[in-house]
């Protein structure tokens, strides 16, 4: 597939994946949408990457929001239909996906943008990252997961507060809140986030797909996280990289995973 919206570079086994709308400051339309979809699929499928960093060209922003252009004139159905779609095709998906995603947030991270940094597994801040949830300010709720992750990330007051009041928050607030594990300077944003991607690319990629999976599941209706973790757990002792593993730890070398 030839990207129009994206760039994809790939610095050993981590993808780096740049959402390029720079004049748009790299808002998400349905284009994007579907290229993303299709770049987190092809990676996730590929056994030569471990990590997956998503992040926004230039210093401006990671994604400024949704194209509103593009929804200004739906109706009740259109509407709702571009929520679903856009939450199975990219938001969810991700959130989902077997190869852990890194959030690197450069700049202005608003609506849909909030939403697709919230959707990776964590996310790391640049200190000039703005972030918020302006929806409301249009007339409509967040329709790409925000009202349900933000609190899951932030806690209900928090969320409530942001969602109603439309208000950015900076990247030391967000850190505060727990939304962002790090913030970095502008320029070693990506060279930071690398950095914790190469300790993630060293370990079992099995077992981190299975963690991720546990973890997921306690934020889902209806399933036991519990249950999936002693699932999971169980499962790990039938694969060569728990072989590899505790083989390499007792004989006190280090593990070469296959993620097999």
């Amino acid at each position: 597939m030839n990207y129009e919206n994206i760039l994809i570079e790939k610095d050993n086994e981590i993808s780096i994946i740049t959402i390029n709308r720079p004049t748009k400051l790299n808002a998400l339309n349905k284009a994007t949408i579907e290229e993303l979809h299709h770049a987190f699929d092809t990676e996730d499928k590929d056994k030569s990457t471990r990590v997956i960093i998503i992040t926004g060209s230039g210093e401006k922003a990671f994604v400024a929001g949704a194209d509103i252009s593009e929804f200004a004139h739906f109706s009740v159905e259109e509407g709702g239909k571009l929520a679903a779609q856009g939450q199975k095709l990219l938001f969810d998906f991700v959130e989902n996906l077997s190869t852990p995603v890194i959030a690197a947030v450069n700049g202005f991270a608003l609506g849909g943008g909030l939403e697709l940094a919230m959707s990776a597994h964590f996310r790391i801040a640049s200190d000039n990252a703005k972030m918020g949830l302006p929806e409301v300010t249009l007339g409509v709720i967040p329709g790409y997961g925000g009202t349900q992750r933000l609190p899951q990330l932030v806690g209900k007051g928090r969320a409530m507060e942001m969602i109603m009041s439309a208000s950015m928050i900076d990247s030391e607030t967000a850190k505060n809140y727990g939304l962002v594990n790090h913030v970095v300077p502008q320029v070693k944003l990506l060279e930071f986030t690398k950095g914790i991607a190469s300790k993630i690319a060293k370990n079992s990629p099995v077992a981190i797909s299975n963690a991720i999976t546990a973890v997921n599941a306690n934020y889902k209706d209806g399933i036991n996280g519990y249950e999936i973790e002693i699932k999971n757990f169980g499962k790990s002792f039938g694969t060569a990289d728990f072989k590899e593993g505790t083989t390499a730890f007792l004989e006190k070398r280090k593990a070469d995973f296959k993620g097999e």
